[in-house]
């Protein structure tokens, strides 16, 4: 069964009709519609399909300093990459009456990232059919996140719920 392209998918199948040098552009432009914490960041979506996302994030130098906040900023950053990379590819899998739910999420640090990162979520054929099959359900997604050395920093898993949901009075359709 070939599944249907929510909103947020069927926008970015245009890209093919964007010129090869503006398709990151646009690419990006488009993200930062669905995500409005992502102006803020210095995220950027490297490969955006319904089976891939890949985010990259450069590390900005304020965030190499010795005082505690600065140690801890590294953290909640990562915690950012990677939930934005699987929320992205749940949100390209996801029907349209449906809503996602983050029911956990477990991110298990190993060692200091060193430069800039890299996360990429990916979803089997499998996944992806049940998603677009079922009223409601959970999904469990690993996350691989690896630094400029390639050295993987910290493990993540999480685990994404939806179910189906109606409009209230008060939304429009």
């Amino acid at each position: 069964m070939q599944a249907l392209p929510n909103r947020m998918a069927r926008q970015l199948d245009r890209l093919c009709e964007v010129p090869a040098f503006a398709r990151g552009w646009f690419r990006n432009v488009v993200m930062r519609r669905a995500l409005t914490h992502y102006g803020a960041d210095s995220l950027n979506f490297l490969q955006v399909s319904s089976s891939a996302v890949e985010i990259g994030m450069k590390r900005q130098s304020g965030q190499s300093g010795q005082s505690d906040l600065a140690q801890h900023l590294p953290a909640a950053a990562l915690n950012l990459l990677v939930e934005t990379a699987s929320s992205t590819l749940l949100g390209m899998n996801v029907r349209d009456d449906c809503q996602l739910r983050l029911k956990a999420l477990s991110l298990n640090f190993l060692q200091p990232a060193s430069g800039n990162l890299r996360a990429t979520a990916s979803l089997t054929p499998e996944q992806r059919a049940f998603m677009q099959a079922s009223n409601s359900g959970e999904v469990r997604l690993a996350v691989s996140v690896t630094d400029q050395a390639g050295v993987t920093p910290v493990n993540c898993e999480f685990i994404w719920a939806w179910t189906a949901h109606s409009p209230g009075k008060n939304q429009s359709a």
